[in-house]
């Protein structure tokens, strides 16, 4: 099993750096090298990280405030339009959102009360139930808790009498990778080759290593044999975007609703002379073609939710599931 971490991916390190000054140049500068020696995508993303330093610096002098140093800074991040990169200081958190924020929701709260009831079962943050057509619903809106081997074995024993399954992680917008990954071995029955990842070998932009594989081996519990369709929106992002590409590559397994928000770089944590915080992408992974999937992954079949549908109660694509399910 993997033993990897994240937080909406949780893993962090410090990057050491060389000293800079206390100052809006020395933070600038400290800034923009921990990027250029350490951020994984430059290059996919055709980043020219040189003209930005340009652009930026231009911005930077001895008399701006503390306020106006960090809006520079916040700014130059914006550029690697990446959800895992953000700067934190005692005022605010400069971050990137443009990943889900573009795109329509696709997911609604009181429609999703509507398929629960007042009467589903919950552990460990997961919510199911047994719809009136004898499909099971299993919603996992974040991977911020362990799931627990004791915990799924008792889901699907509970829902092994159904049909079929919906695994809706909508919404989920991250957390351990480890709980996406346990929660994922439950859907196959052999090892499977799900992505790789390379990691970050030096200061140039595409200084790797070799890919890695990425395996998912059978969870020691009950495991579920029938059909799973998946539903996804922009808003699954890291960990969740890894349980959808883990799904992927399990039997009898369909993805419908939106394109996966991306997030595949394994975020790393360093600091500014100041002592403002930085996150950043170092560690990239790959689906089992060695595709990228930083910006997402698309469903097996694009479903999205209707306004006819929304004033009628109904859940767009989780009712396309159900007629998948039921053939």
């Amino acid at each position: 099993m993997f033993t990897l971490m994240t937080t909406a991916l949780v893993l962090t390190a410090c990057v050491d750096e060389e000293e800079y000054s206390n100052n809006a140049r020395g933070n600038f500068e400290a800034l923009w090298r921990i990027i250029d020696e350490h951020y994984c995508y430059l290059d996919e993303k055709n980043i020219d990280w040189n003209a930005i330093h340009s652009a930026y610096g231009a911005q930077v002098h001895d008399d701006m405030t503390t306020e106006q140093l960090f809006e520079v800074l916040g700014n130059m991040l914006g550029e690697l339009r990446d959800g895992h990169v953000n700067l934190s200081s005692p005022f605010d958190n400069a971050r990137n959102w443009s990943w889900h924020e573009d795109y329509p929701t696709n997911f609604s709260d009181s429609l999703q009360r509507r398929y629960l009831g007042t009467d589903y079962r919950l552990a460990t943050g997961l919510q199911y139930r047994v719809l009136d057509d004898n499909i099971g619903y299993l919603y996992c809106g974040s991977f911020n808790n362990e799931l627990g081997s004791g915990n799924l074995d008792q889901i699907m024993l509970y829902l092994a009498p159904c049909n079929g399954l919906i695994v809706d992680v909508r919404n989920n917008s991250g957390g351990l990778i480890t709980s996406a990954e346990e929660l994922a071995a439950r859907f196959t029955n052999e090892e499977l080759l799900v992505g790789y990842l390379r990691h970050k070998t030096g200061k140039g932009h595409s200084d790797f290593s070799p890919m890695k594989e990425q395996r998912l081996k059978p969870g020691k519990g009950l495991r579920w044999q029938k059909r799973v369709v998946v539903l996804t929106n922009r808003l699954v992002f890291s960990a969740a975007n890894e349980f959808v590409k883990y799904m992927r590559c399990c039997p009898n397994v369909t993805v419908v609703g939106d394109h996966t928000g991306g997030g595949a770089g394994m975020p790393f944590n360093s600091e500014l002379p100041n002592g403002w915080g930085v996150r950043f992408s170092a560690c990239p992974m790959y689906d089992r073609n060695k595709l990228s999937t930083e910006d997402g992954m698309a469903p097996d079949h694009e479903v999205h939710m209707t306004d006819t549908d929304f004033r009628n109660g109904r859940d767009t694509i989780i009712e396309y599931a159900r007629k998948l399910i039921n053939g």
